[in-house]
């Protein structure tokens, strides 16, 4: 019935989904398995793809040829740029996504691609064969043969929902749970581990009163995710923002006696950063209210996701307290929040290629390893999907190193240190953000995929020559980055040759509170001053205003960061590439720590179980000294 399969993915979730095509471009034949084939890329929580260090993750899996930055801007309602009043290497962007178009959008980028193909159904267990993954067995007892195989169960494995007192099996609401991996996967000798999520109520956005809440309105003019020629939005929708208040808190806290998180119906730790708000009332009790963003899910629904209120207390008690929040008096629920508790594996398990190190071939990607959000889903799955083609293959892994993207960052902390919450990425994670800023993604990575493609024999001529559906191809992604680095120079050169006159310049140094200038002066110097932009000096110098008109914005930006901060950019650059010596440095495959008597036992533990591929990534392993490290550099001849 089945052909056999070059990869098969496991699960249709945003790591699913990437895993596909980061396989399928590189030319291999994927089967996309999935319980319900409605709910492909479902946004399980709220309706939005990036922010805060997540943004930069979307556009790095657009610049290595992934689709979320390409369907987030096909169907987004709003945009944001965060953190604007920080330095560019703080710049997130953030788009408010309409749910249901943005599932379809995924759906149908997938279809269009011809080597991918889908089954609807569980997977019970793998075909494991003398330490090698060789296939799947369904629920209704099929056997699929592959090569490889990518596991992106999300919160699916023994899923359990809570709501209150009441329990019962899921892995989202309205969906069953998958059963048999997580035994199998114990049985061949896996750790694994119990995390939990949630998520919040959602309302219907007739009963609310608008006009009591604060607006959020998007950026003018909008700005996009993709480096690829995706649509601009024309118009969008306005979020809003209310508050908590201790009415509200004094009521929540009487479900407290049926809150199966203080009760300890959940044995699994929940996210740090995006606690729920029975959660925040304990631990920030001194706080007197709590900041809410009530967000539409899309073009053509009253549906609500109130961003901020994620509950697992009765939903009598939710909807109490939702009725007492200003705008809410007189809300309506489509349904509850609860919290599910699933499976996980520490990630310590897995190699850098994120394949596990007891079972060859085998990929894991996305919650499994312990990770949340989408965003973090999805550039674990690009790799695991990129990485698995390579490997049936028999070629080098593909591996970012912390200094090329917050992918690399990601993907080294889960390995090297493991994760027993789950795990969030953020700016302050990554030790050269200055260099993996938001706008540069392309320059950095782009040319990897294109090298990455030209040496995969594998690689069919459609990933490097023709568009699928509405992703550019390889060769038209590497003509606009070296277009955008060609208006880079070219701008750097014209500050760099160009001189202002005193009268020309000196009204708008002053508006600013900046020094006045007495002879002519470079432009280049001017721009370098603090409070100086390319859009004031746009204003006041016609001819740079004509000159900057020829290109792209998007350009315009990485120009001024890449001049503004330049010497920032090259001492950070020396440092990455200093400690790439250490990354240079590969250790044997098969050594043995335990003869390694001069280090401590904790070290020889941790090196003989994670089984670092470079100097480099042993010396980021929790528990490993610098001293160790020495000892290490000398028994590799160093």
């Amino acid at each position: 019935m089945f052909p056999k399969y070059d990869v098969i993915i496991v699960g249709a979730g945003h790591a699913g989904c990437e895993a596909a095509i980061g396989a399928a471009n590189l030319g291999s034949k994927v089967l996309l398995v999935t319980m319900n084939m409605q709910t492909i890329a479902q946004m399980s929580c709220n309706p939005a793809m990036g922010g805060v260090a997540k943004g930069q993750i979307v556009r790095e899996i657009d610049a290595l040829g992934g689709y979320s930055g390409i369907v987030t801007d096909h169907t987004a309602v709003q945009f944001r740029m965060l953190n604007l009043s920080k330095g560019p290497a703080m710049w997130s962007p953030r788009a408010q996504s309409d749910r249901m178009l943005f599932a379809a959008k995924w759906r149908q980028m997938l279809e269009a691609h011809p080597n991918v193909d889908f089954w609807q159904d569980m997977v019970a267990s793998l075909l494991v064969k003398n330490g090698r993954v060789g296939g799947v067995v369904t629920g209704m007892g099929l056997q699929i043969e592959s090569q490889a195989v990518v596991l992106t169960n999300g919160t699916f494995l023994n899923g359990i929902i809570h709501i209150g007192e009441k329990q019962f099996g899921g892995g989202r609401a309205g969906e069953k749970a998958a059963t048999g991996i997580t035994e199998q996967l114990i049985h061949l000798g896996f750790e694994a581990g119990r995390m939990k999520t949630g998520t919040p109520p959602r309302l219907d956005g007739r009963s609310l009163d608008y006009s009591k809440m604060e607006v959020q309105e998007g950026d003018s003019p909008a700005g996009k995710f993709s480096y690829t020629d995706t649509p601009r939005l024309e118009r969008q929708l306005p979020c809003h923002i209310t508050y908590t208040s201790q009415e509200v808190h004094d009521i929540l806290k009487e479900g407290f006696e049926q809150s199966p998180m203080f009760q300890g119906r959940i044995q699994g730790l929940g996210p740090r950063y995006c606690p729920s708000i029975e959660d925040k009332i304990n631990r920030f009790a001194d706080k007197e209210r709590h900041q809410l963003f009530v967000e539409p899910e899309g073009w053509d629904t009253c549906e609500i996701y109130v961003n901020g209120f994620s509950s697992s207390l009765p939903e009598d008690v939710q909807y109490k307290a939702l009725r007492k929040i200003v705008g809410f008096e007189n809300a309506k629920m489509f349904r509850p929040g609860y919290a599910i508790e699933y499976d996980y594996f520490p990630p310590n398990q897995l190699k850098l290629s994120l394949e596990t190190h007891l079972v060859k071939n085998l990929f894991f990607a996305g919650q499994i390893n312990g990770t949340t959000g989408y965003e973090e889903a999805g550039c674990q799955g690009l790799m695991a999907g990129i990485n698995a083609h390579l490997a049936i293959n028999e070629q080098e892994p593909f591996i970012l190193k912390r200094s090329e993207a917050y992918i690399g960052v990601l993907i080294d902390d889960l390995v090297n240190k493991g994760t027993e919450e789950p795990y969030r990425m953020f700016t302050s994670r990554a030790e050269y953000r200055i260099l993996l800023r938001q706008d540069n993604a392309d320059v950095r990575l782009t040319p990897l995929l294109e090298k990455l493609a030209v040496d995969s024999p594998q690689s069919s001529v459609f990933s490097l020559q023709s568009a699928i559906g509405d992703a550019p191809s390889i060769a038209e992604r590497m003509k606009k980055v070296r277009k955008k680095q060609a208006a880079a120079q070219s701008i750097e050169q014209f500050f760099k040759e160009t001189s202002v006159a005193p009268d020309a310049i000196n009204g708008f140094l002053e508006s600013l509170g900046s020094a006045p200038i007495r002879q002519q002066v470079k432009l280049h110097g001017i721009l370098l001053r603090p409070n100086v932009d390319l859009a004031g000096l746009r204003t006041v110098l016609p001819d740079l205003d004509a000159l900057l008109n020829q290109y792209d914005p998007d350009f315009l930006s990485e120009a001024e960061t890449g001049m503004k901060y330049d010497g920032y950019i090259k001492k950070e650059q020396e440092l990455a590439d200093k400690m790439l010596r250490l990354e240079e440095l590969k250790i044997f495959e098969n050594f043995d720590y335990q003869q390694l008597t001069s280090i401590s036992k904790e070290a020889r533990e941790k090196l003989s179980k994670i089984r670092p591929h470079t100097i480099g990534q042993a010396s980021r392993i929790s528990g490993v000294t610098p001293a160790d490290v020495s000892v290490l550099l000398v028994h590799m001849g160093r």
